[in-house]
């Protein structure tokens, strides 16, 4: 059985179990939307007329009480690890005061707890017994008619989770709705209260947008609406600066890095996603001239900064918050690869990002000028590299210069680094040729011709001044 066949069966199984018990039980919420679009459902809700601690005693599966009070409890498939089912009591809800949950709920019926919920399409339930879906709210006609549709007053809606300004904008472009016409109006006239939210919960909706395949209509949208300029307002100075890519010789920079999100195929990890977004964000504050043209003189490093900024705001991991700005930073790096030595491109195509960097690098060069003869050498020289491992451990150590008989300190770096561009070039191939090399260079302070390169004699200290020899 296949982990949806699982999930699905496992959701059927809770509704069977609570009915027997004499409760009311319905698929509710998303999972309903899903199934009434033709999509297989990522997780079911349950909901249901039994209290939680009733709940608790009918299922004979783990259960873990994450909202009590909400009456809201999860429960464990008893064998299959990571499938869940949320189950939660029918209720309506007080007063929110924090803009995010509710002060307090009230058990009441099927047709009260739709009303309560965000969107027509997010309110429907339904009987997974005889297939009818139970619809209160209009998400039936809504879904037919591909429109998003707050439930009742959309400003009420919003006031009370400002979240669902962002939500909105992602179903919106997840399932190729049209926003319709008091719920946009709501969204515009609210977008700067969006701050309000915790950035973790910013967050978490920013990659459900980013990672599905919608996510240059989830961005074009969130800016149409005022949402990305109120988020990270450098996101929004992109548009109206006009780039003039072969691509999109019309195209200002927020064109361009739309293509390139889209252009980075189903489904791209959220540190990749959210790079791409802000590859070119440096462009704006580096805008100059160059010779009358212009210019954007290291935009990518201006960029890594501000993307690791915009990645603190966000409170993002420290892994996704390097990864990211990492991408930014290199995004230009592979540029002219073919010309790059072939210790620096090894270094570079050994980390431990460069798929993703690779894939950043091809999505902006067909979103720039469609040639991808740079990455297609990069990928090719992994697969074919004729020198032995991408990135094989070093010959030297500090320690084998100290038993060489040099004396430790700063210029060690600088020997080392000579030893290691040598070998990821294949100028020497071993440790007793690299303590050859040291040799030399510890008796006359110049370097063997490899480290000149083609054309012969000795190459003079890399070290500041040179190093005395012994």
């Amino acid at each position: 059985m296949t982990d949806a066949a699982a999930r699905r069966e496992f959701a059927l199984d809770v509704v069977r179990l609570l009915r027997r018990a004499g409760h009311e039980a319905l698929w509710a919420g998303g999972c309903v939307r899903d199934l009434t679009l033709g999509l297989e459902p990522a997780d079911y809700d349950v909901a249901t007329d039994a209290r939680p601690q009733a709940v608790m005693k009918i299922l004979p599966f783990p259960a873990i009480p994450v909202g009590i009070a909400f009456g809201v409890v999860r429960v464990r498939h008893p064998r299959m690890r990571g499938i869940e089912v949320e189950i939660a009591t029918f209720r309506s809800d007080d007063a929110y005061v924090d803009g995010r949950r509710p002060s307090s709920v009230s058990f009441s019926s099927p047709e009260l707890d739709a009303a309560r919920r965000d969107f027509t399409i997010n309110g429907l339930f339904l009987d997974p017994e005889s297939g009818r879906v139970v619809d209160y709210v209009g998400g039936l006609d809504d879904l037919r008619r591909r429109r998003l549709r707050a439930i009742g007053d959309p400003r009420e809606r919003f006031r009370e989770d400002k979240l669902r300004l962002l939500r909105g904008i992602r179903f919106a472009a997840r399932f190729g709705l049209a926003i319709e016409r008091e719920t946009y109006r709501a969204i515009r006239s609210m977008a700067a209260e969006v701050v309000t939210v915790s950035p973790e919960r910013i967050a978490q909706e920013l990659k459900k947008m980013l990672v599905h395949e919608t996510r240059d209509r989830g961005m074009d949208l969130a800016l149409e609406v005022g949402l990305i300029g109120t988020i990270f307002p450098p996101l929004a100075d992109m548009r109206g600066l006009f780039q003039g890519k072969p691509i999109q010789p019309e195209g200002d920079l927020w064109d361009h890095v739309m293509l390139v999100l889209k252009l980075l195929g189903p489904r791209p990890s959220f540190p990749l996603a959210l790079a791409a977004l802000l590859h070119d964000i440096g462009k704006p504050s580096t805008r100059g001239k160059h010779h009358g043209k212009t210019s954007f003189h290291a935009h990518d490093v201006v960029g890594g900064r501000i993307a690791e900024r915009f990645c603190r705001l966000l409170k993002l991991s420290n892994a996704e918050r390097d990864r990211v700005t990492w991408l930014v930073t290199n995004h230009q790096y592979l540029g002219e690869a073919k010309r790059l030595r072939e210790s620096k491109l090894k270094r570079m195509l050994a980390e431990p990002g460069i798929d993703e960097l690779l894939a950043l690098h091809r999505a902006d060069a067909l979103a720039s000028t469609g040639d991808t003869e740079q990455v297609d050498y990069c990928e090719y020289y992994l697969e074919h590299q004729p020198s032995g491992p991408i990135n094989p451990a070093p010959l030297l150590t500090g320690h084998d210069l100290v038993r060489l008989g040099l004396e430790p300190g700063p210029h060690f770096a600088s020997i080392l680094e000579s030893i290691r561009e040598a070998q990821l070039e294949g100028r020497i191939q071993n440790k007793r040729e690299a303590s050859e090399c040291v040799e030399h260079y510890r008796s006359t302070g110049r370097w063997p011709s490899w480290h000149a390169g083609e054309g012969g004699g000795d190459a003079a200290s890399p070290v500041e001044g040179g190093v005395t020899p012994s």
